[in-house]
């Protein structure tokens, strides 16, 4: 059993609940942070997953008590304006980073996007987004903090498969992956300390995911 506390941001998401019932189910202490502790998805109390009040537009500093890890995967969403993507996606990323600073976080997981390294190849549709991504990304980066940056193709709601590439598709509408693909991805980030200091893009594929990341880390090597 992991007994290392891992804060999830963005815990109501669809990314965020995956990964919380995968390290609940799997017997890790997990923290779920939500705007209304009351509106949480009906896994989080009915399985007595811990919550902790939080929203990304005011303080947070106290919801990271005890924690050791933290995963941002929040987002504000593709029918948001874009004051909400300045606000969520890159001043609540930013604050994150700068609590989790504050309270010695040990591994900082941070869900990022593809065509984040460069927002001026990104679809136009969602630059803005991409362009919040980016500066969030160098800002952990540039934080000291212990982390590892996933970069996930276009997001399906569909069933995982365990298996992944790293490598961007040549062709824009292959570069995809499923909700539930990224989430397990996520939690071998977590157990794998080997992955500190990395960034990764994820796209459906045909290696087990822990083969992948394996893989990348002896190509940069």
């Amino acid at each position: 059993m992991d007994t290392k506390r891992t804060l999830v941001i963005g815990a109501s998401g669809r990314i965020g609940e995956k990964l919380i019932t995968l390290l609940h189910g799997n017997g890790c202490a997990v923290v779920a942070m939500l705007r209304d502790v009351n509106k949480g998805p009906q896994f989080f109390s009915g399985n007595g997953v811990e919550t902790v009040q939080g929203d990304l537009e005011t303080d947070i500093d106290s919801v990271f008590a005890d924690c050791e890890r933290v995963v941002f995967s929040a987002g504000s969403g593709a029918d948001t304006s874009a004051d909400k993507t300045l606000l969520v996606d890159l001043w609540g990323a930013c604050k994150v980073v700068d609590a989790a600073k504050k309270n010695n976080i040990s591994h900082f997981v941070m869900v990022s996007s593809r065509g984040a390294d460069n927002p001026d190849r990104g679809p136009m549709a969602i630059k803005p987004y991409l362009i919040a991504k980016h500066f969030a990304d160098n800002y952990l980066i540039a934080s000291g903090l212990p982390y590892t940056i996933l970069r996930p193709g276009r997001l399906l709601d569909e069933a995982g498969t365990g298996f992944i590439g790293t490598t961007r598709p040549a062709s824009p509408e292959t570069q995809v992956i499923s909700r539930e693909d990224t989430a397990s991805a996520i939690y071998h980030c977590l157990a794998n300390n080997n992955t500190i200091g990395q960034v990764y893009e994820l796209y459906k594929g045909a290696t087990p995911i822990s083969e992948a990341f394996d893989a990348m880390l002896h190509k940069r090597h």
